[in-house]
């Protein structure tokens, strides 16, 4: 009855509720910010430090357009749910240690645009959700080894537009990086590259690292790398092939579009190499709450000699060897068990398959939604709605719908009463009627004044 009839005192009660949580968000939006939803933006407010007070809900930071010259440890401890943080922009020189401390679930980062010199190994450490890292124009002249050690889900690197002259492309691997598919190392000084390193890249890397407008030297070993992925139609070749440019040692120097111009590479020898794109099955598997699942790694690769690698939405990197949750398995043929599944174990599941002999991979994903038993559908709050819902219906039918409340469904009046002229004579038979006079009268439903009178026929 309660949630019927007092539908107003419901809403101020929300409102008292919901008071403080809207109080706290406007108070902790500094006065330069603006605050909307999940997103904080302090773009070109003249920032030289952060704000002392920020919102904790925030998914996205936007401090692009300031004065920042270093970011201090712990700088974001308490911003638990953010994921994007835009930096673009400022004066940043460096990072301290421990600067992404608790903010492991970072997943965009926009350095670019700053004065750091060096990318030292410790800035991104932890942060093994991270997708993409942006740090083009920068002044960068060293990369650490260790730079994307532990970055496990990343997927695009942008160091172009940088003073760059070697990189550890050792450090890129199939088990380390299973996702990354953009490296761009364009517009840097680098001058030549591990070449044995770089054939030895994952072909996911190779199809999207970026090395135009470098000052590499012209030679036969050079060429092969590049010819190999022009004749794969790989987009990095042939969006610039203009721009890739090498340069001729001796007097005069000079450089060459040597994609365009290849008659200087005459006597080099090209090997024949045979490519296997990378391919993807996708799935979906249903399953109800506490239930076991099996999630194969069937892939288009036949080799026995098999890495697998799987990447889960709840607990993240998953390998033979990192697999210490007692109800998780990871099998040797690939095969991942989840025991007494939850619900925050939906999501998508990837798995990587390596060949590392061949220097193929493959891919699967699988689609994984747990849901709750059907008998735990309708809990405690549905079935009080419910009941409240059919309260109120039954209130209205009671009001509205009651029989022979309306003008229409009166019953008819009984007739007219004729009135008859005074005669004394008819008197006796009008209120001196016998007993059983009335009763045959009732029981024809006549009425008095209307039946043939006695002394009528005798007259």
């Amino acid at each position: 009855m309660t949630c019927g009839l007092y539908p107003g005192l419901l809403l101020l009660l929300l409102l008292l509720l919901l008071l403080p949580h809207l109080h706290s968000s406007v108070k902790t939006c500094p006065p330069m910010c603006l605050c909307v939803s999940d997103t904080t933006s302090c773009s070109s407010s003249g920032l030289s430090k952060l704000p002392l007070s920020l919102p904790t809900f925030s998914v996205t930071l936007d401090l692009s357009h300031n004065h920042f010259s270093w970011l201090g440890p712990g700088n974001f401890n308490k911003m638990p749910r953010l994921e994007n943080l835009r930096m673009a922009h400022n004066q940043i020189i460096t990072l301290t240690n421990g600067v992404f401390r608790n903010a492991s679930g970072l997943r965009h980062i926009d350095l670019s645009s700053n004065k750091l010199r060096v990318v030292e190994h410790h800035y991104f450490q932890g942060l093994w959700r991270l997708e993409e890292l942006l740090l083009f124009n920068n002044k960068i002249t060293q990369v650490e080894a260790n730079i994307l050690s532990g970055l496990s889900s990343l997927k695009k690197v942008y160091f172009s537009l940088n003073q760059i002259t070697h990189f550890p492309f050792f450090a890129i691997q199939d088990h380390s990086h299973p996702f990354l598919t953009m490296l761009d190392l364009s517009s840097n000084r680098m001058t030549s590259l591990p070449w044995e390193d770089v054939k030895a890249l994952p072909r996911l890397v190779q199809r999207g690292l970026y090395l135009h407008n470098n000052s590499l030297i012209c030679d036969c070993t050079m060429y092969s790398m590049f010819w190999h992925w022009d004749l794969r139609g790989y987009d990095t070749i042939k969006h610039f092939t203009a721009e890739h440019i090498c340069t001729i040692t001796g007097e005069p120097q000079g450089s060459i579009q040597f994609l365009q111009y290849n008659r200087f590479f005459h006597n080099c020898t090209v090997e024949k190499v045979v490519s296997q794109p990378v391919t993807v099955l996708l799935s979906s598997v249903f399953v109800s709450q506490g239930e076991s699942i099996h999630l194969d790694c069937q892939t288009s690769l036949n080799s026995t000699d098999l890495s697998f690698t799987w990447l889960s939405p709840s607990r993240g990197y998953i390998t033979l060897t990192s697999t210490n949750d007692t109800l998780i398995s990871l099998f040797p043929n690939g095969t991942l068990e989840i025991q007494a599944t939850k619900v925050n174990d939906s999501g998508l599941y990837v798995c990587t398959a390596v060949d590392v002999k061949q220097e193929l991979n493959a891919t699967r994903e699988v689609n994984v939604t747990v849901h709750l038993p059907t008998t735990e559908i309708f809990n405690t709050g549905y079935t009080t709605l419910l009941g409240c819902m059919v309260t109120t219906i039954l209130i209205l039918m009671y009001l509205y719908l009651t029989p022979c409340r309306c003008s229409c469904c009166k019953q008819p009046g009984p007739p007219a009463i004729p009135i008859a002229a005074y005669d004394p004579s008819t008197l006796s038979s009008v209120f001196c009627s016998s007993s059983r006079e009335q009763a045959v009268i009732q029981a024809n439903k006549h009425v008095a004044f209307m039946e043939p009178m006695a002394g009528e026929e005798g007259t």
